[in-house]
């Protein structure tokens, strides 16, 4: 059973809009993890008049985490025709990028190399500034499968721009052995998460609940357990819901609020 958190307000200053999220636990994403009510949907499956490339670069972001969150369209129930069954999954997990690629776009060769998500697969960081037509082609090829119905040329332009121009080389800010954050400035992070990231986290990060029966998952959570996945979030936002992300500054200050949300409680 998931937790949810009702009755509170927030404004969200976010690119070109102010936003009031109001939190109610009849309207939640897909997955059931974020609240994502009605006012939230321009912004969730919307897209600018004028698009900027960091929005184009952070939608990319989105498809790669969860493409049918991010772009409104139905879940796949179907396993991955080229999923290989090493990964030992199956359904709709299986059509993730990040299922196979890593949160940290390094495949086999990252995180993703051992584990419960282990697949054998190789990252997409080969592909970093790859022209993004020859990235378009990839991605259209029927070994991976993912057709218009699912994504559009359109919005396939924005998961091209992801994968040759939006990547960063976490290995800079995470031990990918340990999983552990080795970089960012905490100071900075947290004054970056006080001003932003607060509004919805709250400023102890345990405004939104993500766990289940066996324990909490607050941000603090999940900035210690995965920071991998975290420092993704933080560039690009999460699918399907009405998140701030700081794909537009430099990633030092999504860093700095990974290594901030890291010292935040667990419980």
């Amino acid at each position: 059973m998931k937790r949810y958190i009702s009755g509170w307000v927030a404004y969200l200053i976010i690119p070109s809009a102010l936003v009031l999220v109001i939190g109610t636990t009849a309207s939640a994403d897909q997955d059931g993890d974020y609240d994502d009510g009605a006012t939230a949907e321009s912004i969730t499956h919307g897209q600018p008049a004028q698009l900027s490339d960091a929005w184009m670069l952070a939608a990319g972001g989105r498809i790669y985490d969860n493409w049918w969150n991010a772009l409104g369209r139905v879940k796949p129930t179907s396993t991955h025709p080229s999923y290989p069954a090493a990964g030992g999954k199956e359904g709709s997990v299986t059509w993730r990028c990040k299922e196979c690629h890593g949160w940290d776009y390094k495949g086999v060769n990252g995180v993703y190399g051992k584990g419960s998500h282990y697949s054998g697969i190789k990252g997409i960081d080969g592909a970093a500034g790859m022209p993004e037509a020859e990235v378009a082609k990839i991605i259209r090829n029927p070994d991976h499968g993912y057709t218009k119905a699912m994504i559009t040329d359109d919005e396939l332009a924005w998961i091209t721009a992801f994968v040759s121009r939006g990547q960063m080389d976490m290995s800079q800010y995470i031990n990918l052995e340990t999983r552990t954050i080795i970089a960012g400035d905490v100071e900075r992070g947290r004054g970056v998460y006080q001003t932003v990231c607060a509004a919805c986290h709250g400023f102890d990060g345990r405004l939104l609940d993500w766990g289940d029966e066996e324990g909490h998952a607050y941000v603090g959570t999940e900035a210690t357990a995965a920071p991998d996945e975290v420092l993704h979030k933080i560039q690009n936002a999460h699918p399907g819901v009405a998140m701030v992300n700081l794909r537009s500054f430099p990633v030092e200050y999504a860093v700095d609020v990974l290594r901030y949300a890291a010292t935040l409680p667990t419980e």
